[in-house]
């Protein structure tokens, strides 16, 4: 039964020697561990706040997105309703050229008309004027006895002659 009973020098060495051990890794190793590890909660801590940082900013760049979205659609729309009104103002420019057009050819036409109507009806008088010669020629050449025979004799030579 020796070896169930521990013997006191084996106590004494193993708590000495467990002593020393503890102190040695209280010197050497516990201060590098303990700093390692308040190290990495440091800096597990940094990238936190660095992460909390990154998601206000993300926060504060997504309504500088929907600001500058909203700026834009206003702007697209103003954009928009000044080219409805050039359109509209080159269209009412153009239908009032067109008419402006549409009445100068007119009165050119009827300046055109008149000129036109004016020398038919010259043209007209001066055949008129030249069948009237003629005729009082050709009634002069005849000597008619009675108006009957004089009239017959106008008739005949206008019915000869062809009007153009």
């Amino acid at each position: 039964m020796e070896l169930v009973q521990p013997g006191i020098g084996l106590i004494f060495w193993t708590t000495i020697i467990f002593l020393c051990l503890l102190l040695l890794l209280r010197k050497f190793a516990w201060k590098p561990i303990l700093g390692m590890i308040n190290k990495r909660n440091q800096s597990i801590e940094e990238a936190l706040n660095q992460a909390e940082l990154a998601r206000q900013e993300m926060k504060n760049l997504t309504a500088n997105n929907e600001k500058i979205m909203a700026e834009a659609r206003v702007e697209r729309d103003n954009i928009l309703k000044q080219a409805r009104e050039v359109k509209d103002e080159i269209i009412l420019q153009a239908k009032e050229n067109a008419v402006a057009e549409v009445l100068k050819i007119k009165r050119q036409a009827e300046i055109d008309i008149e000129n036109q109507k004016a020398k038919a009806i010259e043209e007209m008088k001066n055949k008129i004027l030249e069948l009237s010669i003629l005729v009082a020629e050709k009634v002069v050449r005849q000597e008619l006895s009675t108006t009957t025979e004089h009239e017959i004799l106008v008739n005949k030579i206008l019915d000869n002659v062809k009007l153009n």
